[in-house]
């Protein structure tokens, strides 16, 4: 357990940073989930709504450090690609 006040305070801190995180992870994910889930409808306006709802979205976090900048870009790529597909 933490001794000095600081580390207390920092402990205190911690718990709540993790929580906010948590929470903003599970966000990114029901976006990503809500357009996989339109794509599987076979819907391309609601795909594409879902998706275009999704990209702030996932772009916010990746600038907060909540996901990496890499997999943010990796998940717009292939959300994108598997709306695209829906048009063809």
């Amino acid at each position: 357990m933490a001794n000095s006040a600081q580390a207390r305070k920092r402990a205190r801190q911690n718990v709540k940073r993790r929580a906010q995180n948590a929470s903003q992870r599970s966000m990114v994910r029901t976006y990503i989930k809500r357009v996989v889930a339109a794509v599987e409808s076979k819907s391309y306006e609601a795909a594409t709504e879902a998706y275009n709802k999704a990209v702030p979205v996932i772009d916010r976090m990746a600038d907060k450090g909540i996901i990496h900048k890499n997999k943010a870009a990796r998940h717009k790529s292939r959300l994108n690609k598997a709306v695209k597909a829906l048009k063809a």
